[in-house]
């Protein structure tokens, strides 16, 4: 039960802390969409879309009425295109076709984005899933609320290095695509290792084939709330550090587990995960990277930093499994750039670089997040910053990402500037030494000795 003094703190966190419901995700499984003829794919998947969404804004909205929680994004997720597509799809432009359709869904029933135009090849790819990769490029300068995943590795099949590659080039052609935006497309584009069937967070949501027809997962996120609870045990030990933590982490998830309860019943579809990460925003006070500072650092990539977000990321963890009993997605504190003024500052003061992300990720819950870096950046040099993101999961046996933005026309030192949300993004320099023989050859990195656990 919450009582009067939960109901009060949660008031204070929402008011002046800066506490959201980041997204109400709604997972809709199109397997039973799937036919040979494009056209009839098509209406099935808009009727699917619209006929099982219709009420999801509209109920989001009435329980930030009532609970008076802000719920910031309505959005739903689907099941992997390129297996949906698979019979209908012959070419790439056929796949670009449904994402019209899925753009047309989703704009119909009012959500702001709709994720999984996706494909799964971690091991190899059909001509589907290359057909669908190739098309990624085209699918996101034409659409408006469309997200697309490539999960090219996992800790059982290895890092398929063809599609490594092939995401390399589709990266730089998204790039391309979206110019005239300061290369925006690439914004909502992310290649996963281990990607969850059940994350609620763009750009890599989809819907896992392992999922129900329909399902409802909430992400939440609370940067400013643990921010203001640090404030408190300045000067203290790491005991009453992490407890601090945890406690603020079961409330802040409390929060998304009444309102998944309250969407669940509303809709009629069944409940199924909270993911519990701290997701910051490019508002002032939002920040995982002020957190981090107010833990004991001068600025975000000094050195410590790495202990710093290993410590905070399983007191989160620790902590919100304590108030779900279905906890999922990713859960932890995301490192993005763009959509952080405190990661953005630390570029600015030279603390933080490339190479000390990279480092953070191996303790954080995605990857490299939303890095703007120069737009002449080689398709090569982008894949071989993908492999290491990759092996980093692979190894850790964990979810790592990339979503890179090579701006076309910009360098070092100037701004990417993607609105709302996605906040914007200094360039930041890349290592100019070339990878291309390494990218270049054929096949897969197996899967490392501790894989083979049956």
């Amino acid at each position: 039960m919450i009582n009067m003094y939960e109901v009060s703190e949660t008031n204070k966190m929402i008011e002046h802390e800066n506490l959201d419901v980041r997204t109400i995700t709604l997972g809709i499984s199109l397997l039973d969409c799937v036919d040979s003829d494009l056209a009839e794919l098509n209406r099935k998947i808009y009727d699917k879309i619209t006929e099982t969404a219709k009420d999801l804004v509209s109920a989001g909205q009435d329980i930030e009425k009532e609970f008076g929680i802000p719920i910031v994004n309505k959005r739903i997720s689907v099941t992997p295109i390129a297996l949906v597509g698979a019979a209908a799809c012959k070419t790439p432009e056929d796949f670009v076709e449904i994402a019209r359709t899925l753009d047309r869904a989703a704009q119909t029933v009012g959500v702001n984005f709709i994720g999984g135009y996706s494909a799964l090849v971690s091991k190899g790819m059909t001509k589907s899933d290359e057909n669908l990769i190739r098309s990624i490029p085209q699918a996101l300068s034409v659409t408006e609320r469309i997200c697309s995943s490539v999960n090219v590795g996992s800790t059982k099949t290895g890092i398929n290095m063809d599609a490594v590659r092939l995401s390399g080039e589709v990266v730089k052609a998204a790039a391309e695509a979206t110019k005239e935006r300061d290369s925006l497309g690439c914004a909502k584009l992310v290649i996963f290792c281990n990607a969850p069937d059940d994350n609620p967070f763009m750009a890599g949501a989809f819907l896992g084939v392992t999922e129900a027809d329909a399902v409802i997962n909430v992400g939440v996120s609370g940067p400013g709330v643990v921010k203001k609870a640090l404030e408190k045990v300045r000067g203290k030990g790491f005991e009453e550090l992490c407890e601090t933590i945890k406690k603020t982490a079961f409330k802040v998830t409390r929060v998304g587990q009444l309102v998944a309860g309250e969407a669940s019943k509303r809709l009629g579809i069944p409940f199924g995960i909270v993911d519990l990460s701290l997701a910051p925003t490019p508002a002032v006070g939002d920040s995982v990277a002020e957190i981090l500072e107010e833990i004991g650092l001068e600025r975000v990539g000094a050195p410590g930093t790495t202990a710093a977000l290993a410590l905070l990321n399983d007191q989160v963890k620790k902590g919100g499994v304590m108030a779900s009993s279905y906890v999922g997605g990713l859960s932890g504190a995301f490192i993005p750039v763009s959509e952080d003024q405190g990661m953005i500052d630390a570029v600015h003061a030279g603390s933080l670089t490339l190479e000390k992300l990279e480092a953070m990720t191996c303790v954080c819950s995605v990857g490299l997040d939303m890095i703007a870096v120069p737009g002449k950046t080689s398709a090569a040099t982008i894949a071989g910053i993908i492999a290491d993101e990759m092996a980093i999961g692979m190894v850790n046996q964990k979810t790592t990402a990339v979503r890179l933005i090579p701006v076309i026309g910009k360098d070092v030192g100037d701004t990417a500037q993607f609105g709302g949300l996605l906040g914007y993004a200094p360039i930041m320099p890349v290592n100019e030494f070339g990878c291309e023989a390494f990218i270049s050859r054929r096949g897969r990195i197996p899967a490392p000795i501790h894989s083979f656990k049956n």
